[in-house]
């Protein structure tokens, strides 16, 4: 699996964990769905993804959207 992949997904997880977390616990858990949401469009204009700098320090290859 290459960073791209990884990064995808962790995002699709934490989507469906905001989704449990909304439909068990509280509206609030939209929050970490907006949070992501932000982080994605953030990255596809600055190249620039937390995730996938953490990902390249596990050790995943880099694919192509993460160089």
């Amino acid at each position: 699996m290459n960073i791209d992949k990884a990064v995808m997904a962790f995002a699709g997880a934490m989507i469906l964990l905001s989704v449990a977390i909304v439909y068990f616990i509280s509206p609030w858990g939209l929050a970490l769905t907006a949070f992501v949401g932000l982080n994605l469009l953030q990255a596809s204009f600055t190249g620039f993804c937390p995730a996938a700098k953490i990902f390249g320090k596990l050790g995943f290859q880099p694919g192509n959207a993460f160089k």
